[in-house]
């Protein structure tokens, strides 16, 4: 259990930005491969599935968690090293909305982290594409950390490095275990599941969103 309650009016926002901030979406790539709805859900449910995402999360080098999957599935060897070589298409950018919301929170001056479960050579190839980015002080990479959400730890690494107690901040994230993680820790924590909620929640909460 957390050892205080959050303050009313958090004065930290920290993102996460797969699925919340960046358009990101294996299918954008994936189906341009596969011809067949049948076959590409499988393939999703199968091979490059969450377990193999998450697994990519955790590494600084995609191409070496990837070739254990291409070892298991030598059938679909060349799909899984296509999901590394094109990474780029698998994002479509930013939200129009979610950039928005962080440009008034930092006029308004909301300290912005992210927290992201990413590999950390796909991030960094793609940190480029993402303006908003230069909003946030800092960005946690579980890539870069070798640890992943929702893991204390890697929370652990933000707090220090933010130089904030969890209880001064809002963690935003589409995975609920992710925010209930952060709860867990004492931060107040948003399950996103569509921006007009999400800036709802942080209106509610005080800050200028």
């Amino acid at each position: 259990m957390p050892s205080a309650s959050p303050p009313a009016t958090p004065t930290v926002a920290v993102f996460d930005l797969g699925g919340v901030l960046v358009d990101w979406n294996p299918r954008y790539l994936f189906s341009q491969l596969f011809d067949d709805t049948a076959r590409l859900e499988w393939f999703l449910a199968n091979v490059c599935n969450g377990a193999f995402f998450r697994r990519l999360d955790i590494e600084s080098d995609s191409r070496a968690a990837a070739a254990e999957l291409q070892a298991r599935h030598p059938e679909h060897a060349a799909e899984i090293a296509t999901y590394v070589e094109r990474f780029d298409e698998t994002i479509r950018g930013e939200f129009a909305v979610m950039a928005a919301l962080l440009e008034r929170l930092h006029a308004g001056g909301t300290r912005l982290y992210a927290l992201t479960n990413w590999a950390a050579d796909t991030f960094a190839q793609t940190r480029g594409r993402l303006p908003s980015l230069s909003l946030f002080r800092d960005i946690v990479v579980s890539g870069e950390e070798r640890l992943i959400k929702p893991d204390p730890r890697l929370f652990e690494v933000l707090f220090r490095r933010g130089g904030f107690a969890p209880t001064e901040a809002v963690f935003i994230d589409d995975n609920a275990a992710n925010a209930e993680a952060a709860q867990a820790l004492g931060m107040h924590a948003i399950h996103h599941r569509e921006p007009d909620t999400t800036i709802a929640a942080l209106r509610a909460l005080g800050l200028p969103a």
